[in-house]
């Protein structure tokens, strides 16, 4: 399942910035009524229990095309994420 990013924040100047829904999540539990538990990733510091207006159902890719690789996690030093950058690519008009 997909989750909305409504009510929760993250660390960007602008919440334009924001994705609009994060990653597919696994459900773990269904606790009643359109409410469910979410197997959430290591490090994300939510509740873990949502509304199903906040879930998308996710739909399996039809094309190995539309699969991307999901970025590596950051490298944690001094308390700060950093990353590695492979390349900078030019600007295409």
């Amino acid at each position: 399942m997909w989750l909305e990013n409504k009510n929760i924040y993250s660390n960007r100047p602008s919440k334009k910035l924001n994705q609009k829904k994060y990653e597919p999540f696994k459900i773990s539990k269904n606790i009643g009524l359109g409410v469910f538990q979410l197997e959430l990733l290591e490090g994300w510091i939510i509740h873990n229990i949502f509304n199903e207006d906040l879930l998308t159902r996710c739909n399996e890719l039809q094309f190995k095309e539309q699969h991307v690789e999901p970025a590596p996690a950051p490298t944690i030093i001094n308390e700060e994420k950093e990353y590695e950058v492979e390349e900078i690519q030019k600007h295409r008009k």
